[in-house]
């Protein structure tokens, strides 16, 4: 099960869209204090409409806590300032893809440490950056394809009609 992993979160929005995009391709969310809103929020879900409740969510004071909770896990991290594209790795089905806060990204003295393991989405010119809910879906539909949408519904089906 792939997680996301979002460090600092400061909008309550995008965490109530990327909980729905999580619930959506089964994925945990982890959260990593200290956010920038309440979880109990009423913005958070209304973004996650009424899938915050089917929604698996782990909470940890810090960076620290969530390397200590996770020791085995296979970090990637989304960074404008990685080298390679998030294409270029390979996600393994436990992936952890970790997002920053909106403002400022993900510590760069925490980059530093894992360099092979940044990915970023290309863009142009001198964009800083996508919306936050907008590049967690971009990297978890790439490591869901990488897995050929394994446990995802993949077959389109029309409500009234019937494709001919």
């Amino acid at each position: 099960m792939l997680n996301v992993v979002l460090h600092q979160p400061e909008i309550p929005a995008n965490t109530g869209n990327i909980g729905r995009t999580c619930v959506a391709t089964g994925c945990r969310l982890h959260l990593i204090h200290p956010l920038g809103f309440d979880i109990s929020e009423k913005q958070v879900r209304r973004a996650g409409l009424d899938y915050w409740k089917d929604l698996e969510v782990f909470e940890y004071e810090d960076y620290e806590e969530f390397v200590a909770k996770n020791p085995d896990a296979k970090v990637f991290y989304a960074t404008t300032k990685a080298r390679q594209t998030y294409c270029d790795v390979s996600y393994p089905e436990d992936a952890y893809i970790m997002f920053g806060k909106e403002s400022a990204g993900i510590p760069e003295e925490i980059l530093v440490d894992h360099e092979e393991s940044c990915v970023r989405i290309p863009m142009l010119g001198e964009t800083r950056s996508l919306n936050l809910s907008n590049s967690v879906a971009i990297l978890v539909y790439e490591a869901m394809r990488q897995q050929n949408f394994a446990q995802l519904n993949t077959k389109g089906e029309l409500h009234r009609l019937h494709w001919r």
